[in-house]
């Protein structure tokens, strides 16, 4: 049985680009804090990637701060003792910040049925609700692929006659879309290697000219004094090489021939699955992300049966060690606990194919219709 993988927002396969990008690094054998010619040569490396992360992410090569991915990254942006609000619908690197110090509803920004920002919190303008040190906003949900105005309320946030500084959550956003740090309001912003067919455990915190972070890991003083201990040269390496080649699949139109792709599914889909609910239909999307539920058929038993069937897809984010639970980004949007429990997320990939579209759409559906006999 020939598998498809449908789970590219957990993680997507390693590009053949940052494949060989790591294994022409493994032979270098220089530590990048050395003078001499084998420590230039890594230096050289390291310096090449920013230079190819930076320009895919839209900043200068020295605002980026090479990481062991985003959850550091988000760690390094904001400080020790800062409080942080966000939206309900963050990812638990962010969100655990908000809720370090237990669940407080007062830090949490409203969204509306589809997931989008407000631009309040608890029904009032930021002017009135906004008191925190660090407001994060995500520029694309990795369940619903949902996308945000970043800029949009970054503004509102300047208008404000106290300083905030805004964290920007890219990791989904960036290398699917053409979202830039430069247009992006953000002061720090999060991204991620393997969610652009780089490899696991690297990422980067882009940091605004002119602002500073202060490191939490202390040592050699690596990364500009911002994060020390010797750089992973070949997960830097296989990044560079990742980020270049996601630009070039953008310009050339890759992931609109993907939209399409995802289009095609969820018209299949809502044919014959009458009660199923897509989520964030009506709004701007990810171009590979469908996020749907069919309330009463739970998302862990979808994901069993398809991936027993050969298809790998997700019950929500793939970030919280194997836990299945009912979707905190649905409930934050309003979904009850049977609805939120039910959903299942696909998402395409640059290799996908309409073939695979196809054999899913079939799958699921056969098994949609015994669900409902069950259930009726």
């Amino acid at each position: 049985m020939n598998r498809v993988y449908l789970d590219h927002n957990a993680t997507s396969p390693l590009r053949a680009e940052a494949r060989q990008a790591m294994i022409d690094a493994m032979d270098v054998i220089g530590n990048p804090s050395s003078v001499h010619a084998e420590g230039r040569q890594a230096k050289a490396l390291v310096e090449r990637a920013r230079a190819q992360v930076a320009a895919l992410a839209g900043c200068a090569p020295g605002d980026v701060i090479f990481t062991s991915g985003a959850t550091e990254a988000a760690s390094l942006a904001i400080p020790e003792f800062a409080t942080v609000s966000s939206a309900g619908i963050e990812h638990d690197a962010v969100l655990s910040w908000v809720q370090k110090d237990g669940v407080d509803l007062t830090r949490l920004l409203d969204v509306d049925a589809n997931g989008v920002l407000t631009g309040t919190a608890q029904g009032q303008p930021f002017e009135d609700t906004i008191w925190d040190d660090v407001v994060a906003l995500q520029a694309a949900n990795s369940e619903t692929g949902v996308l945000q105005d970043t800029l949009k309320h970054a503004q509102s946030l300047w208008a404000l006659d106290r300083s905030v500084l805004v964290l920007v959550d890219a990791v989904q956003a960036l290398g699917k879309t053409n979202f830039s740090f430069a247009t992006s309001g953000a002061d720090f912003m999060m991204a991620s290697a393997h969610k652009i067919g780089g490899p696991k455990g690297v990422g980067a915190l882009i940091v605004k000219h002119g602002l500073d972070v202060k490191a939490r890991i202390l040592g050699g003083g690596q990364e500009m004094g911002r994060r020390s201990g010797t750089e992973n040269i070949p997960g830097i390496a296989g990044f560079g090489a990742a980020a270049e080649a996601a630009q070039r699949d953008l310009a050339v139109g890759r992931w609109e021939e993907i939209e399409e792709l995802r289009k095609i599914l969820e018209n299949t889909l809502a044919a014959d699955a009458k009660t199923t609910i897509f989520v964030g239909k009506d709004v701007n999307r990810l171009p590979n992300t469908s996020c749907f539920a069919t309330p009463g058929w739970k998302g862990e038993a979808q994901v069993i049966q398809m991936d027993l069937a050969g298809f790998a897809i997700s019950a929500g984010s793939a970030c919280s060690s194997g836990k299945v639970r009912a979707s905190s980004v649905l409930r934050a949007m309003g979904y009850d606990d049977t609805t939120a429990s039910s959903a299942i997320r696909v998402s395409l990939g640059l290799e996908t194919t309409r073939q695979d579209i196809q054999r899913f759409a079939e799958v699921w559906l056969e098994k949609e219709r015994k669900f409902r006999a069950r259930a009726a």
